[in-house]
């Protein structure tokens, strides 16, 4: 069995490693070759933790396995990060564990990974205002993603805690960007492509601030009643996603589906445009909005990508299981 510890796996894996990884498994997810399986999540009664799983298998790239983790809302005081999880792999023809991987910096790798891949395919080409809500933690991976897709001028953020922002002027700083804290309806007003990456159970957007032609990648809505944007502007945009059925049960789509403003059918998977079987952004003019829910899929393909890294480079830690 291979075990490739966290502290290992910045050295090993690049963002455009896990772009890749995650692009691949989109596209095998739109062409039914890989599967989700049912996600677990429960609040365990202790340290008001949040655990669950993530699963599945990817008949493509034999990819199988679970991540198990989920969210300690105290570690901070501890020295932690909040969001704990490892991933394990099996062998798809033994069921054999194969390896045990350190999940943290990959969940937020891949994570960033799924919206830069949205605003590869659905930003328009001369998008040039990158609109930031939301400065926790993830959202310096979101950005430093994004920034590698479209070659962006100017970056406006938002933060309810505007001390927060500071990280994300930091990245700005160290790219040569101009960085501004604004007010939403400058962000909306102005931005090409609107990243959010929230745990907000409101909605921090209207469809009334965001201007035609806008991308927004909505990243921070992965559980029942959490909300970034309000349903008005999921029905006045083309909407894509990672997997339908996560999104209309605990994605940014689940408030939009349950008052009937889109249909599921009206959803588009973000693997049917790698693969050319949608065509994606129609117009200059179009709002496009992509809801990432976060999948297992995306979490074994990373894992997967961090093992082969290891194994070529002669760092993998393996003992006898």
């Amino acid at each position: 069995m291979i075990i490739i510890p966290e502290s290992a796996i910045a050295e090993l894996v690049t963002p455009s490693d896990c772009l890749k990884a995650v692009e691949e498994v989109f596209a095998s997810m739109a062409n039914r070759s890989a599967y989700n399986f049912p996600v677990i999540r429960e609040a365990i009664g202790h340290a008001d933790a949040l655990y669950g799983f993530k699963s599945g298998f990817d008949r493509k790239s034999l990819a199988l396995g679970l991540k198990s983790g989920g969210f300690w809302p105290n570690n901070a005081s501890r020295g932690l990060t909040n969001h704990q999880s490892t991933i394990l792999l099996f062998d798809a023809d033994t069921g054999k564990c194969r390896a045990v991987v350190g999940g943290n910096l990959l969940t937020a790798l891949r994570t960033a990974a799924a919206s830069a891949i949205s605003i590869k395919y659905l930003a328009r080409k001369d998008a040039k205002v990158l609109g930031m809500i939301g400065a926790g933690h993830q959202s310096t991976f979101q950005l430093r993603a994004a920034l590698e897709q479209r070659a962006f001028e100017k970056i406006l953020a938002w933060n309810p805690h505007p001390d927060m922002l500071s990280r994300l002027e930091e990245v700005a700083k160290e790219e040569g960007l101009p960085f501004e804290a604004v007010d939403r309806d400058r962000l909306g007003a102005e931005s090409d492509v609107i990243i959010s990456i929230t745990s907000s159970f409101a909605p921090l957007l209207k469809a009334s601030q965001v201007r035609a032609g806008t991308h927004l990648a909505c990243m921070g809505t992965d559980t029942k009643g959490k909300q970034e944007v309000e349903a008005e502007l999921l029905a006045a945009a083309t909407v894509f996603t990672d997997e339908v059925a996560q999104a209309i049960t605990i994605g940014e789509t689940q408030h939009a589906i349950e008052r009937g403003l889109i249909r599921k059918e009206a959803i588009v998977e973000i693997g049917a445009v790698i693969n050319g079987t949608h065509p994606g952004r129609t117009s200059e003019d179009q709002v496009t909005l992509f809801d990432g829910t976060g999948v297992g899929l995306q979490d074994l393909a990373v894992a997967s990508a961090a093992v082969e890294l290891a194994l070529a480079k002669g760092v993998a830690i393996e003992v006898d299981f």
